[in-house]
């Protein structure tokens, strides 16, 4: 500004620098919200995988893949609770920057403060002592208007005004040229107060970027470990075998491979027509079912996934 007084545009540079505190300290409030949300969200996983029976009758390989399922649950919710403490240290790394640069910007605005201070007070001398020097002059035309018996005494009076007229013009080029002393060396530490900020700022901008590109690359690598954790359940899944369940359960739970006997009609009432028949002596072996069919999907249901051609559900 024009004004030597006037603080408006060092005003605004704060103003913008305390605008990008505030803004820092936003950023940091999601991610502290953030972590709040996942580890509750991880904890509720956890707690679904270890409460909820899923399959505890089942038998073999699908129960396996059951217990894979329950297990990636909970590993699931333990990324989410890691996920959440990750997000709290990025956001107490955010809070030590933001204090940081307060602090370093707090010693530049105590010193621009007491140099805007002193330079006031050294213009606001100096306009006082120009005033000052001021109003002698007019003593110099009031001569003219007194007798000459009191010619001496204005003469000393004259005199007089002349040597503090002399002392004020002295003392208000003194002030003048500490003034403009002042001037230069607050012009100085404004410059390099404005450079200061401005690194500030530019630090400020480049973490701030840095921190939002870090948080969206951690949810990212969440979702690609969640994927991970979800394949395993996927390649579980791909070694069920249907006809090995069925075997499991027939060989566990057999009685026998013969079938029960034809009940024999035995006539009591009159013994020549008991006519007891022979059995035979080849047991009779229980027929089983020929090969289970392959699992199909009806239209519009998603396919199963198979190891050669990989596809999700």
């Amino acid at each position: 500004s024009t004004d030597l007084t006037s603080t408006v545009g060092y005003d605004s540079i704060v103003q913008h620098l305390n605008d990008g505190r505030k803004n820092c300290k936003e950023f940091e409030d999601i991610l502290k919200e953030r972590a709040i949300i996942e580890e509750k969200y991880g904890k509720e996983l956890i707690n679904l995988s270890k409460k909820k029976p899923c399959g505890q009758t089942e038998l073999n390989t699908l129960k396996r893949s059951l217990d894979v399922f329950k297990q990636q649950i909970d590993n699931v919710g333990q990324g989410h609770i890691q996920l959440a403490q990750t997000l709290r240290e990025e956001a107490k790394k955010m809070e030590d920057f933001r204090e940081k640069q307060k602090l370093h910007r707090k010693k530049i605005e105590l010193i621009m403060e007491a140099i805007h201070k002193n330079r006031n007070l050294q213009y606001k001398k100096t306009m006082e002592v120009k005033q000052t020097g001021f109003c002698f002059l007019p003593y110099g035309a009031l001569l003219y208007l007194f007798s000459l018996s009191h010619f001496w005494q204005l003469f000393l009076k004259l005199a007089q005004t002349k040597s503090a007229l002399e002392d004020s013009d002295r003392s208000y080029q003194q002030s003048v040229i500490t003034l403009e002393k002042i001037r230069e060396e607050w012009q100085k530490e404004h410059i390099k107060a404005c450079e200061f900020f401005e690194t500030q700022e530019c630090e400020r901008i480049n973490y701030f970027r840095n921190a939002l590109w870090l948080h969206v690359n951690q949810l990212s690598q969440d979702c690609v470990q969640n994927d991970e954790k979800y394949e395993e359940i996927r390649k579980s899944l791909e070694m069920c075998s249907i006809e090995k369940d069925i075997d499991f359960f027939v060989n566990l739970r057999k009685t026998g491979s013969l079938a029960p006997a034809p009940v024999v009609y035995e006539n009591y009432y009159n013994t020549e027509r008991n006519a007891t028949p022979v059995r035979s002596s080849v047991p009779v072996p229980i027929s089983r079912r020929g090969p289970l069919p392959t699992p199909t999907s009806a239209p519009g249901e998603p396919d199963y996934a198979t190891v050669d051609g990989y596809s999700l559900i």
